[in-house]
């Protein structure tokens, strides 16, 4: 049986855990506090992923390691470049392979589409952060050290707290106003977190996959106000308000809420076209991205079950 190693329990890390443990491979977990999903074959293990020597041990003998790890969003400067360095080390030392996953800050503001051979020209600093996390990842793999690859998705339409679609879903399911970044009318590509976790796991076992980034397949791009009103209306509920926070009152409440003030800093994202083409990952791997409907779905009852826990 092989081992795989995944760092990170969130949506994309549990999604890729399970995916790995269903198929017969023994999945170590690795999070600060131990959590993971509950699976026969997942072994949880509480460790510091910015710890190298702690890293090389768990590593020791993986197929491949998957970095699905999210540290604070306000502390992206300190916190990814020493566990980046980490996990990368730790790789190169088991011969695993080394499959990441990303986002599009990369790319800063564009003009169109991102495609494959979109050029990275991060416009923040935490587009900067993962630009760099990527050149040194393929600088080690073409110097032969470790065999990398980079998934890159757009934001998650269904990743709880850590979405803007899903943060806004018990309000839209409770008739209330829902707060919007940006703008509210502007296409926007939106991710599902099992699509992700389905190209991280075909990419890093993919040999012809590596040295390279792919981007998820990802729906038809759809505005705020439309993925909003599609909740509601898989939920049964009208159309909902919408309330927009722009650049401007982001940066003026970002002078005294830090995570606002980062959220400033890629708010060009919503309030202008942000649409993604991962055509060539869909030719390449011959599948595209999971239906639109069901990723809602998800999100509804997602946002259900959050305000069942609550009500407890």
């Amino acid at each position: 049986m092989s081992t795989h190693l995944v760092i990170g329990a969130g949506p994309v890390g549990t999604h890729t855990a399970l995916l790995l443990a269903d198929s017969g491979a023994h999945v170590r977990v690795v999070t600060r506090s131990g959590t993971g999903p509950e699976h026969p074959n997942v072994e949880r293990v509480a460790a510091d992923a910015a710890d190298p020597a702690r890293m090389r041990a768990l590593a020791d003998g993986a197929a491949a390691v998957y970095n699905c790890a999210n540290p604070a969003y306000t502390r992206w400067d300190t916190d990814w470049p020493p566990l980046a360095a980490s996990v990368l080390e730790a790789a190169s030392a088991s011969g695993a392979v080394l499959a990441t996953v990303s986002n599009l800050y990369g790319y800063g503001r564009v003009t169109g589409p991102i495609r494959d051979d979109s050029p990275l020209a991060p416009t923040d600093h935490k587009g900067e952060v993962r630009v760099q996390m990527w050149r040194d990842a393929l600088a080690a793999h073409d110097a032969g050290r470790v065999r990398v690859v980079e998934v890159r998705a757009s934001d998650y339409a269904d990743a709880g707290e850590q979405s803007h679609l899903a943060r806004n879903a018990p309000a839209v399911l409770a008739g209330r106003t829902a707060r919007v970044l940006g703008a509210a009318d502007q296409p926007h590509s939106w991710t599902s977190t099992q699509d992700t976790a389905r190209l991280l796991v075909a990419a890093a076992a993919d040999e012809s996959a590596h040295g390279r980034a792919w981007l998820v397949p990802t729906a038809s791009p759809r505005t705020q106000r439309e993925a909003l009103t599609d909740i509601a209306t898989a939920a049964g509920m009208p159309a909902p308000k919408v309330s927009v926070l722009g650049p401007r009152a982001l940066r003026t409440l970002g002078l005294v809420v830090p995570m606002l003030r980062e959220l400033a800093g890629t708010a060009y994202q919503f309030t202008a076209p942000f649409v993604l083409d991962a055509s060539v990952t869909e030719k390449h791997f011959g599948w595209g991205p999971q239906d639109w409907s069901d990723t809602v779905q998800r999100v509804v009852t997602g946002a259900r079950a959050a305000s069942s826990a609550g009500a407890r």
